[in-house]
Formats: structure tokens, sequence, C-alpha cells
């Protein structure tokens, strides 16, 4: 089978989702088409050579509205000729834009990018105020809830204590602390303002300051939500528990982050054709659907599927990055699939680098492609989960 062919993969810096943060002056496009305009610049490629441009982006409204992809395309100064999407499979977008990026350029024996961008501190969460977030009557149908106390109910399932969420998140601190320091990132693109100063050149958002003390001081985030309405009921009758331990906070969850990136894809006969060395292969691809009121477990099933699908076993892959929705999700992780810690988000997860929902997935391929180089690996799997179940991994090679 032939498989389509990673020739770079770049991203931003990660900014402060919130007012304070580095990137907060700028557009969402802007960032984005930075992103862009670097992708081509490092490569050399003819953008009238693309064939698609698809870019995630989970709160598609306001500046982030409109199709994003191709206002980003326009704003990079890309060829009249390039098309693009903007897709929304939530938290998974990035990833999907690539797998489907990929699809394309096979598909058209040419080259395609994917993507994502997302801008928390300009378009907060839930901004385009759809049914998932808005729609009471739908949620309470569906049983649709929060995805924090779907994760507090992945704790309560498993056993998972707090001591043991809170030893990952800190962990996930020190580890991102260390690489960034390191310089381990080298996908990393400075962020520029328009009279060409850097606004932000590495990630602006782990928390030196974090430690046991610290995270053992912060309160549940979800116990007064899930009190109130009366939701921690619904799901010790739905899943047959006698309460909902609490255990996640504002420590041991995913940090709110501005961030966008683009990933160069090629069919082999195109990147031959053009000249272009590729960093990487995609070996397998695939989407998944659980449980819509836990939700955030489908990274597992996604993972599974993408590993048959390579003919791979876990025991294969060298490094696994997988989106920190939660930290008791990726224990959960961890545990179903028997992936031991130091094999998965060795420079840290989005606890520490934050989550910028419509870019991570695309965020984490070059982040994989790096640390796949600096160590001299092989093999890594990519995923990410989102709400109502849905999640996506991919397994990639590094080619020397």
């Amino acid at each position: 089978m032939t498989q389509a062919l990673i020739i770079e993969a770049l991203r931003s810096p990660r900014g402060r989702g919130n007012d304070k943060g580095a990137l907060r002056g700028l557009r969402p496009l802007e960032l984005l088409a930075g992103q862009l305009h670097a992708l081509t610049e490092r490569t050399g490629v003819d953008s009238a050579a693309i064939e698609d441009v698809l870019i995630g982006c989970a709160s598609q409204t306001g500046e982030q509205g409109a199709n994003i992809a191709k206002m980003a395309v326009l704003q990079a100064r890309w060829s009249d000729a390039v098309p693009a999407i903007s897709i929304n499979r939530y938290c998974a977008s990035g990833l999907s834009a690539v797998q489907m990026a990929a699809q394309q350029a096979l598909a058209a024996d040419g080259l395609a990018v994917g993507g994502g961008v997302e801008m928390m501190s300009r378009v907060p969460m839930a901004s385009d105020q759809g049914p998932l977030t808005h729609d009471r009557q739908l949620q309470q149908e569906r049983q649709l809830v929060s995805i924090g106390l779907a994760a507090d109910t992945v704790a309560s399932l498993e056993g998972f204590s707090r001591q043991q969420c809170d030893d990952y998140a800190l962990a996930s601190q020190q580890r991102a602390l260390a690489a960034r320091e390191g310089g381990y990132f080298r996908s990393v693109v400075p962020v520029l303002s328009a009279d060409g100063s850097v606004l932000l050149e590495r990630d602006e958002t782990p928390r030196p300051q974090t430690s046991a003390q610290s995270l053992a001081q912060l309160e549940p985030a979800f116990a007064a939500m899930g009190a109130k309405y009366g939701i921690d009921d619904l799901l010790c009758q739905r899943y047959g528990l006698s309460a909902i331990t609490h255990v996640q906070h504002a420590g041991n969850s995913p940090a709110m982050a501005d961030g966008a990136a683009a990933v160069l894809l090629a069919s082999p006969a195109a990147a031959k054709r053009l000249g272009l060395r590729a960093r990487g292969r995609i070996l397998a691809c695939a989407d998944a659907s659980v449980d819509r009121t836990l939700a955030l477990t489908g990274a597992v099933d996604a993972s599974r599927k993408a590993l048959a699908r390579a003919g791979l076993s876990v025991a294969d892959i060298d490094l696994f990055e997988v989106n920190e929705s939660f930290a008791a999700l990726m224990l959960h992780y961890m545990r179903h699939l028997q992936v031991p810690q130091d094999r998965i988000n060795v420079n840290g997860g989005a606890i520490a680098l934050g989550h910028a929902m419509g870019a991570t997935g695309a965020m984490l391929v070059g982040t994989a492609l790096d640390e796949l180089e600096r160590r001299g690996q092989q093999r890594a799997l990519v995923a990410l989960c989102g709400a109502a179940g849905l999640a996506v991994a991919m397994v990639i090679e590094r080619l020397p």
C-alpha cells in the first residue's frame, strides 16, 4: 500500500489561552498564516503546487469562522489556486486534518497540507454555542455531560486516586520544562509581529512553580457541577457506581492555549518529482467513536485500530504522543494499552504545554518526529480523543 510522506511538520509555540497570553494580540488567521508561510519557506515548495489545505478548528465562530483555513491561505500570500477547508472533530480536529490531507496527497499524487489553529484567548471554548454545550434538551436526552465530569467518572470506574492524577500532572510539567530548556522542540517556529519582532519563541504554558504541594491544595473543579444538576446521581446510576470521586482540577487538566500547526504531506512520486526529502511517513490511521457519556476513552480504541492496520503492536512503538485530555484519561490509556510511562509524552503534554483544541493533533505530529529524530528511534503513535466519544490515531515512522 502506498503511504503518504511527511515532508515537514511545523508548529507555533503555545501561548497562554487567556488575556495574559503572549499571542493574544494576533488574529487567529495571522497565527496560522505564519505557520503556512514558514512551511513553504523551509521546504522551498511553490504554494501553487499544493492540491488542498485542510485545517482543524474546534470553535468556528467569529475570528475563527467563515472558513479560517482559506482566509489564512490568503493571509500567507499563497497562490489563489490553493483550495482550503476547515474541519471540526472537536479536540481531534488537527490530527484528522493531517489524515485527510494525506489522503488528498495520495489521491492527487501531489502535495497537501493538514494543520490546525485555535486561539482560546480570543475565541474561548464553546463560543460557537453549539448543541454540545448549549442545547440542554439534547444533553439530557442523550446524557452528554461535561468532559471534566466524564474524566472523574472514568477515574471512579478505574479506581484512580487524586494522588495518582497529581503525580502524573507533576511529571508532565517536569518533562515539558526539561524539553523546553533542552531545545527538544525542533518543529517550533517563532511567532513574529507585523514589524518582525518576536512575540513568542517557545511555549509559555509550562508552570515551573508546580509542585506536589501546590497541586494538593487545588479544589476539585467539577464536584459542584456534578452535585448541583444531579449529574453525579445520573452517572452513578448509568455505570453502577456508589459515588463519583472528583479528582480533576485545574492543575491536572489540560491548560487552554493559543497555537497553530501546519504539516506538508506528499505522495512518494510527488516528493521524488519535486526533490523533497521526507522526515517521515504515515503507516496507518484510524478513527473511532465510543460511549458518548464517558466521551474521552476513545483514544484507546483508535490506537488499537491504527496499530492493527499497520500490522504492529504496542511493543513496536517507540514513543506515544497522546493528548492529555485529563490526567485520569492518561492513566486509563496507559492501563488499557499497557504503555509504560517512559514511552508516553516523554516531553510533557497538554497539562503542561497546553491544548489549542483544533491545532493540538497536528502539533503532535511534529513533536513526535522531533523526538524520534533526537533519539534515533523509528516509530511513534499519535492519538487524541474528543467530545461525544470521538477519537483519532496515527502511526508514523521516521525516515533517516
